[in-house]
């Protein structure tokens, strides 16, 4: 009994070990020993001077006492770079060189605090798109007329609208866009909802009762993008456009597989901080602040009688035996860029490129980095 105790500790030691080291951050041959922080560094970008994988900043910061929230690090402190008992690398404030108030660490949205990647960072980059589907688009408000009986209206317009609103209350003017369509089901995910113009009601509106008819609610018009016509849809000017100050950068723990379906630059191929859309939401457990690779299939290959050709360049015959036999090589598919989720619907989410090694193409797949 004793003998088989002895055996299971052991192991159980073992794989505790192996844990260990299998939890060992690789840092860079190029890391410095030690780091300034500069005034709009990110703990993204101190992390990735680093770590070939920013994302997993976390793991370099913890076990730090001194750093008991590593969201507020200030412009000015020194970071040093040393590695614990177990060869684990730690990044931390260096006390000897710079020591922050007690006032100053109690402060959680202190000037100059260093986030993970803040909003204001990407803020410029970002559209103002949500996804909705028909019913929720249908059950919307929307625009009857202005007061000047034209058809578009433009800023200095009053507009009416058919649904009740709150006076004093901020709304974003809406128009139903194209469909965001599964590639794999053929489904539609829902629906593009550009913002093209704000406003502020200032009267509620009312709707018909045995004693009254139907009331118009109005608004005036704040701010437009696009001249705002009879139809478009109205709702609150803050809904679904709420994004946290900073996003915690984190890798997905379960499997993820999606693809890129649509991107707000309307342009073939795209790049570093265009915004896409992808065909997984809330349903399939995405959050703010994941990232994911994107990958793209590298072209077939026959390889026929002749040697091995490209499908698009190979004959007709091979074409039509490329299912038979060995002569169809399946072909990897590579990594060409990362991206970051920034908001999420219930079928489609919203993501911006953080890299890329070639240009983004819709189509491209999405997984795990």
């Amino acid at each position: 009994m004793l003998k088989k105790i002895a055996i299971s500790v052991i192991a159980l030691f073992c794989w505790l070990s192996f844990s260990l080291q299998a939890d060992v951050l690789k840092i860079r041959e190029d890391a410095p020993a030690s780091y300034v922080v500069k005034k709009g560094d990110t703990l993204w970008d101190i992390s990735a001077m680093y770590l070939n994988q920013p994302w997993l900043w976390p793991q370099l910061w913890q076990m730090n006492p001194q750093v008991d929230n590593p969201h507020l690090i200030y412009p000015g402190n020194v970071l040093t770079l040393t590695f614990d008992s177990m060869g684990r690398p730690r990044l931390s404030v260096n006390e000897n060189v710079k020591r922050l108030s007690p006032v100053a660490r109690k402060t959680v949205k202190g000037d100059g605090a260093i986030t993970t990647l803040p909003l204001s960072m990407i803020r410029p980059f970002l559209t103002y798109e949500q996804a909705l589907n028909e019913e929720q688009i249908e059950a919307l408000p929307y625009i009857l007329g202005t007061n000047t009986a034209t058809k578009m209206a433009a800023e200095t317009h009053t507009v009416y609208v058919k649904g009740v609103l709150q006076p004093g209350t901020s709304y974003g003017v809406y128009r139903k866009g194209k469909p965001y369509v599964d590639p794999d089901s053929g489904s539609v995910l829902g629906y593009e909802t550009s913002l093209i113009a704000t406003a502020r009601a200032f009267r509620p509106g009312r709707v018909a009762t045995d004693d009254s008819p139907t009331e118009a609610a109005s608004m005036q018009v704040l701010s437009v993008k696009r001249e705002i016509k009879q139809g478009d849809r109205v709702m609150p000017a803050l809904e679904g456009q709420s994004l946290p100050a900073f996003f915690q950068i984190s890798k997905p723990d379960f499997d993820v597989s999606g693809t890129i379906i649509d991107t707000t630059s309307q342009l073939r191929e795209f790049s570093k901080m265009d915004i896409v859309v992808l065909n997984r939401g809330l349903i399939n457990d995405m959050k703010a602040g994941q990232m994911l690779g994107i990958y793209r299939q590298s072209p077939a290959v026959i390889d026929g009688k002749n040697g091995p050709v490209y499908v698009e360049d190979a004959s007709k015959l091979d074409k039509m035996l490329r299912n038979f036999g060995d002569n169809s090589i399946s072909m990897p598919r590579e990594k060409v860029g990362e991206l970051m989720v920034f908001k999420v619907a219930e079928r489609v989410s919203f993501a911006i490129v953080i890299s890329t090694r070639r240009p983004i193409r819709v189509g491209d797949a999405i997984a795990n980095l």
